[in-house]
């Protein structure tokens, strides 16, 4: 690949990381570990794969980016604003009453927000949804799914919907970190291979490092290229709170107290 890209990618991913510490930092509290975990999927999304405007978030053009994974809201809004969707002012406002960055995404309140998300298997449907309904135009949808998530029904009914009528413009991730609220996902419901699962529903699969750009973007472009009329899927092999060395090792890291001070201590490790 391209050496410029991938580096331009990588760059974007730290920028992201340190913008949503800042948030977290400012807020004294957040979602820390699985938005960190699911960083470098949204810098190569927004730094090297998707299309879109700015200046015209509902471009009909456009791709369309749901996180079903509601829980990497603070991630997606740091891309949003690095790319001048709104103000970097109103990243100070997370979660906070009146604001227009809720937790979880919400698409009436934040521009650049395709779809409103965080009811588990909720975003699936959708993202789906949204893909039929435009599987005429040329761009294609990007769905964010949590490994938890995934011991939701809801989602293996979209995946087997997906395959039936052979949506192919629908691109799946699963950030399979290996935890969730209560424990890691072995301990809390085992989804065993969720890579062959996918696969016996039908969709064109892969399994990638998620914190490799260069693979997460070279599995995207497979994905387009060699999907043979039907919906993909790209695991992801991630770390959650990847970046951090002190989030990583925390054992329940989903939802953690994070001061300003932390914050500021975590930013310093990402730029030593």
């Amino acid at each position: 690949m391209d050496r410029e890209l991938k580096a331009k990618m990588e760059a974007f991913a730290k920028e992201l990381r340190i913008t949503a510490l800042k948030m977290f930092g400012h807020l004294g509290f957040g979602h820390v570990g699985g938005t960190l975990s699911a960083t470098d999927l949204i810098a190569v999304l927004y730094e090297g794969v998707m299309r879109y405007n700015p200046d015209d978030p509902q471009w009909k053009d456009r791709d369309r980016f749901v996180s079903s994974k509601g829980h990497a809201g603070p991630g997606i809004y740091s891309a949003l604003a690095l790319k001048g969707f709104f103000p970097m002012t109103w990243l100070d406002t997370l979660n906070c009453g009146g604001t227009n960055l809720p937790s979880h995404c919400d698409k009436t309140k934040t521009p650049g927000i395709d779809m409103t998300t965080g009811s588990l298997g909720q975003g699936a449907s959708t993202a789906l949804g949204m893909a039929m309904a435009t599987r005429d135009q040329d761009h294609y949808v990007y769905l964010l799914l949590g490994d938890g998530e995934c011991n939701e029904g809801q989602v293996w009914e979209m995946a087997m919907s997906a395959a039936h009528y052979g949506v192919s413009h629908l691109i799946a991730f699963v950030d399979y970190n290996h935890k969730q609220l209560d424990g890691t996902t072995e301990e809390v419901l085992d989804m065993g291979d969720l890579t062959a699962k996918f696969a016996a529903f039908g969709w064109y699969t892969q399994e990638v490092n998620g914190h490799d750009v260069e693979a997460l973007y070279n599995a995207i472009e497979d994905a387009k290229n060699n999907h043979e009329g039907r919906p993909s899927v790209i695991v992801m092999q991630t770390v959650k709170g990847k970046g951090v060395k002190w989030i990583e090792e925390t054992t329940f890291n989903h939802h953690i107290l994070l001061s300003k001070e932390q914050a500021e201590k975590s930013i310093l490790e990402l730029n030593a």
